[in-house]
């Protein structure tokens, strides 16, 4: 089930235009000095809830991108940085809740909150952190 949630997140967002690399589990991993990862998006799930007949992910993804420092205007380059991730996380969320990725296995509840961030990490980075539920019907029986 996990694997499932993990690779319907990933194939969606490897689907953008504005997504080079996707990737999951502990962001620390991430060789975040590569350059050429970028725009990167990163996969985390926080917890899980289980509510018998189906399981809520709750399930948090960075959209980010470096800051280009020769750029002549950082505020533009991360303004820039901020308008193409957001738009990313929209069409997702909308693709999840009405488009091609409502397949009926997955379903969003509740609204998805969504978190601007600047030089997080190691290298100079800009985005956004979006946190949603996902709820996946539970397909395990007590007669099995």
């Amino acid at each position: 089930m996990v694997n499932r949630i993990i690779q319907y997140l990933t194939d969606a967002f490897k689907e953008e235009p504005f997504v080079n690399t996707v990737t999951t589990g502990d962001i620390f991993d991430v060789d975040l000095n590569k350059q050429t990862i970028f725009p990167l998006t990163h996969i985390i799930i926080n917890n899980v809830i289980h509510g018998g007949n189906q399981f809520t992910f709750n399930v948090s993804v960075l959209c980010m991108d470096v800051i280009d420092e020769d750029k002549l205007s950082l505020t533009d380059n991360k303004l820039d940085i901020w308008n193409t991730q957001l738009l990313v996380i929209n069409r997702v969320i909308d693709r999840i809740n009405r488009g091609d990725l409502r397949d009926g296995e997955f379903e969003l509840t509740g609204n998805p909150s969504i978190e601007p961030f600047t030089d997080r990490f190691e290298n100079a980075l800009a985005g956004w952190t979006v946190t949603f539920d996902l709820m996946v019907k539970n397909s395990m029986t007590i007669c099995d």
